[in-house]
């Protein structure tokens, strides 16, 4: 049986879902302090789903990007948890439309000085990086 996409995960679930071993997500708690699973009796630790698209994040960037350790903890500080939770996000995802929805400030409350247009924009640049991205990936697996 599936867990809900809203359920927390074992240590174990959220380094089986990101393809690393347990003892890296420890690692990684060392090294980024916006990591914070609940810890229950005996040290147990349970990743909201939050926590498991803020490590997708940190891996992407890591693994795939070719950032440091130190390169992320600037992008935590400079931009803001959000930005690399959404970066998680966009990695689960399979679709553009799906990618540009979770990048594109869903509300104009979050940020007032963004037009329609700015966000019109931004968003046909997003699916121009995507598509050049796609077109790379399917270059090195030729």
């Amino acid at each position: 049986m599936d867990k809900s996409p809203d359920a927390f995960r074992t240590i174990s679930e959220a380094a089986d879902e990101l393809g690393l071993p347990q003892h890296v997500l420890r690692f990684w708690e060392t090294r980024f302090a916006q990591i914070r699973p609940l810890k229950r009796g005996g040290g147990r630790r349970y990743y909201r789903p939050d926590d498991v698209l803020l490590l997708k994040g940190i891996r992407y960037l890591l693994y795939d990007q070719g950032f440091t350790i130190k390169g992320v903890q600037r992008i935590l500080k400079d931009q803001g948890i959000r930005q690399v939770v959404a970066i998680g996000q966009a990695e689960s995802l399979d679709g553009v439309e799906d990618v540009i929805e979770v990048l594109s400030l869903p509300d104009a409350a979050s940020n007032p000085a963004l037009t329609d247009d700015d966000r019109r924009k931004l968003n046909d640049v997003l699916k121009t990086l995507l598509d050049c991205k796609r077109a790379l990936d399917q270059a090195r697996h030729e």
